[in-house]
């Protein structure tokens, strides 16, 4: 089985890829919803995606040095942590509120210093936004982040936008490429996959 449909068959069975019609927190309406957290209640489609992201970050790394990898809070915090184990890197997580007591800031697990090279991570890009937002305390500390690596692309114009900023985008799979595997099993229908397509191409940006 290719790791498409690996990550798919993960997806699916841990119910972090579900169709149907959900309100995403932009208020657009959805054909499909990803959850990766999720994978929480099901280890082995945990251990199947991280071992997916595991393969594309060792992948960049035969190119380019990286000194740490960081996420933002919630979903790709979850997976970092398994992921910097298995490829023996140190992890940060970028909150997404200042905290203001204890050990205070926007940055936890460590810091990130100047000069640093730092592969950031999360388990979805829309139009990319958020991860504009989520690397900024790391550029002001000084760190260098040059590749953005995420689970999945909805394609709905985030490689773009992050590449107008001169930022790499790198996705393990495309909900294009899930839902075609899953459709070639039969798994689901093509009606379904046409309307995920045609919900791609409508809401596009970039």
């Amino acid at each position: 089985m290719d790791k498409v449909s690996q990550v798919a068959d993960a997806l699916v069975n841990s119910g972090a890829l579900k169709f149907g019609t959900f309100t995403l927190r932009s208020g657009q309406i959805s054909p499909f919803y990803i959850d990766l957290a999720s994978l929480l209640s099901s280890p082995k489609d945990f251990q199947c995606i991280v071992d997916a992201v595991v393969d594309d970050v060792k992948d960049v790394m035969t190119s380019r040095k990286i000194d740490k990898l960081a996420s933002i809070e919630l979903k790709g915090a979850l997976i970092l942590p398994s992921v910097a184990a298995k490829v023996n890197l140190p992890c940060l997580v970028v909150r997404k509120a200042i905290k203001e007591y204890g050990v205070t800031g926007r940055i936890a697990g460590g810091e990130a210093k100047r000069g640093e090279r730092i592969l950031f991570f999360d388990d979805v890009v829309t139009d990319g936004k958020s991860k504009l937002e989520g690397i900024q305390p790391l550029l002001q500390a000084g760190g260098k982040v040059e590749t953005i690596l995420v689970v999945i692309d909805r394609e709905q114009g985030g490689k773009q936008n992050l590449e107008k900023q001169g930022f790499q985008l790198r996705a393990v799979t495309k909900i294009s490429e899930l839902v075609q595997s899953l459709a070639n099993r039969g798994e689901i229908s093509e009606e379904q996959v046409k309307t995920i397509l045609d919900y791609i191409k409508k809401n596009r940006c970039g």
